[in-house]
């Protein structure tokens, strides 16, 4: 897999330096790079508690992104998924450690235990007073003795960082680690492993399943399962946390792993909300990147109950863009629209024939979903078949409200469930198209010359013309045919679909922005589906 980076053995130094320019000079190196590689606070002056943190890299922002006023003193950096050297921890601790000593938060694997630890038992032998708190709030696999670290660890570094800030002495400052660490749990879940930079990927995951506790470094989870929805997945991870959840209410740390979309993320956080155990979360750090897994595309859940001194110094305001903040959970509220946008519609009416024929077309459309997606990825953005579908469902589901024996009124009836349901420029269209034929047809035109109607008035709005590589390339020729019957209209449609594949210049739509090379031979995806309607029809 191509990725953005320069050499493999400058992966690291080339992000630290990355970090460093957009700290606005708030950060520093020390020396002995690429060797040393120790980012620290440019402003420190050792007079309170310094805390120093770190492990191997990829799981950026952290830990560099979090070395700041309120938080880390400095991070030692390892190579990808390598924990750093003990002289790299031992540089760290002697930059940023004075007379009030040194916290050292370490998570809980092997490599780095022994080198974080070594460092602290050399430091000490230099006279510095440095404690280590080893962090372990994995939840994946109970039996095990020692759990893994993972982005409960921000807990760590934010309650701690905090209450060095704010002149806590070092005892203090490590009981409270100690206490959060006791009371933090995670774990996560992904759909894709990593791509480690200079290495093939691992294809472990099968198309259809989630991988359930898996670790930071790519390391295989406790169990795959069947991934059917995010709200299925997310109870899988609910079941996992509930068994270590104490009582009283809790904050949840959400965390991007990496490669999932924003998008992806809000709908993770939508039900965490409304989970077994949403009403337990009083607070929520995220969803955002804090401790990722290269580009593992998953997420993970951390929960602590925090008292209300805790939520204080979590809340603490700090400078540093890679802390997402803290906000409260709360309920969701939906208001009223204002007078006048909530759609009126006509009184239902049954009548079986229309009703058979507007669901035959409606299931047309949501088979082609896939089609006309992959039509739209090549000349577009990819969700002309998505787009169609999910109006075609709405339209199904609101089948016992419209007034199918009233075709005049149905045309705008389906107009207004276009406008509310169909996103898009598509969605806007077709609305007009539908509204407008209802004027025709309210007129006295016949079905034929009301649908025509509605087609011009959707060109003289939208702007198509025929040869503009829309669907109007279809649809205008189908109607033309349409009087000498539907398999004229049929043969026409899916003749005016096909032109548009050697058409090189798009005048309209998303397409008007893809070159030459690009669209041709390629289908326009609402010609495709405009032809295989009538088809439909015809057949």
């Amino acid at each position: 897999m191509t990725q953005f980076i320069n050499k493999k053995e400058d992966i690291v130094t080339d992000a630290i330096d990355g970090v460093l320019a957009a700290s606005g000079g708030k950060l520093a190196r020390l020396d002995g790079y690429p060797h040393i590689r120790v980012v620290v606070r440019n402003d420190w002056d050792k007079s309170k508690v310094a805390i120093v943190s770190g492990g191997g890299s990829g799981h950026e922002p952290a830990h560099a992104g979090f070395v700041g006023e309120g938080m880390l003193t400095a991070a030692v950096c390892g190579d990808v998924f390598a924990s750093p050297s003990v002289d790299a921890v031992l540089a760290g601790i002697m930059a940023v450690t004075g007379s009030a000593g040194c916290l050292l938060v370490v998570k809980n694997y092997t490599g780095d235990r022994l080198n974080f630890g070594l460092a602290a038992e050399r430091a000490r032998a230099f006279g510095l007073n440095v404690e280590m708190v080893i962090v372990d709030d994995d939840v994946a696999l109970p039996y095990l003795p020692q759990a893994r670290g993972v982005a409960g660890t921000l807990f760590v570094h934010k309650i701690a960082g905090a209450l060095a800030e704010n002149g806590a002495d070092l005892a203090t400052v490590a009981k409270a680690a100690k206490k959060v660490i006791g009371g933090t749990h995670s774990i996560g879940m992904s759909l894709d492993t990593c791509t480690v930079p200079g290495s093939p990927k691992e294809n472990r995951i099968p198309e259809g399943m989630a991988e359930l506790g898996l670790g930071i470094h790519g390391e295989a989870g406790v169990e795959q399962i069947p991934f059917s929805s995010a709200k299925d997945a997310f109870a899988a991870i609910a079941a996992k946390l509930k068994v270590a959840m104490k009582a009283g209410p809790h904050v949840a740390l959400v965390n991007n792993l990496g490669g999932a979309s924003v998008l992806e993320m809000s709908i993770i956080l939508k039900e965490l909300a409304t989970s077994d155990f949403g009403s337990n979360i009083s607070h929520v750090v995220g969803p955002a990147s804090m401790m990722t897994a290269l580009d593992m595309r998953g997420f993970s859940v951390s929960l602590y109950p925090a008292n209300s001194d805790e939520l204080a110094l979590l809340m603490q305001p700090t400078s540093l863009s890679a802390w997402p903040g803290v906000g409260k959970l709360a309920n969701i509220e939906i208001k009223p629209l204002s007078d006048g946008l909530t759609a009126i519609t006509p009184l239902p009416s049954k009548h079986d024939e229309t009703e058979a024929f507007l669901s035959g077309c409606c299931e047309v459309l949501i088979a082609s979903e896939d089609d006309l997606n992959a039509l739209d990825a090549k000349t577009g953005d990819g969700d002309t078949g998505s787009t169609l579908a999910g109006a075609s469902r709405a339209l199904i589901d609101a089948m016992d409200r419209l007034p199918l024996a009233d075709h005049t009124q149905l045309y705008r009836a389906i107009g207004l469930e276009l406008t509310q349901t169909m996103g898009g420029s598509s969605g806007v269209l077709l609305a007009i198209f539908f509204a407008a034929a209802g004027d025709g047809a309210s007129s006295g035109l016949p079905m034929r010359e009301a649908l025509k109607l509605g087609l011009a008035r959707m060109q003289e709005i939208g702007g198509a013309q025929l040869g503009d590589r829309t669907m109007v390339d279809a649809l205008a020729p189908a109607l033309d045919a349409l009087e000498t019957g539907l398999a004229d209209a049929a043969e026409a449609a899916r003749k005016g679909a096909d032109h548009t594949a050697s058409i090189l210049q798009a005048k309209a739509g998303r397409a008007a922005y893809i070159n030459a090379q690009q669209l041709e031979g390629h289908v326009d995806p609402g010609a495709e589906a405009v032809a295989r309607l009538f088809e439909h029809l015809a057949a």
